[in-house]
């Protein structure tokens, strides 16, 4: 299998921006309510909850999941 030098390039900046302590998608989801929370009521949920912020800067999927949370929540308190 050959591979193309833009497919081993996007390889290398994913092995770069790997760090040593990430969450993965699970660790992730369950800290999101957190996240929102702190979002919610004006605090710097990426200040506080880093890797979550990190996590979601590169995870499509998650991303997702954050913004259904916080469109939701922002409903209900409308």
């Amino acid at each position: 299998m050959k591979l193309s030098s833009e497919v081993i390039q996007k390889m290398m900046h994913s092995v770069k921006m790997t760090r040593e302590h990430e969450l993965d998608c699970g660790q992730c989801y369950d800290e999101l309510d957190q996240f929102v929370e702190l979002e919610l009521s004006g605090k710097n949920a990426a200040e506080a909850l880093p890797l979550v912020q990190e996590h979601l800067d590169i995870c499509g999927a998650c991303r997702e999941e954050y913004q259904a949370l916080l469109n939701a929540l922002k409903a209900i308190m409308e």
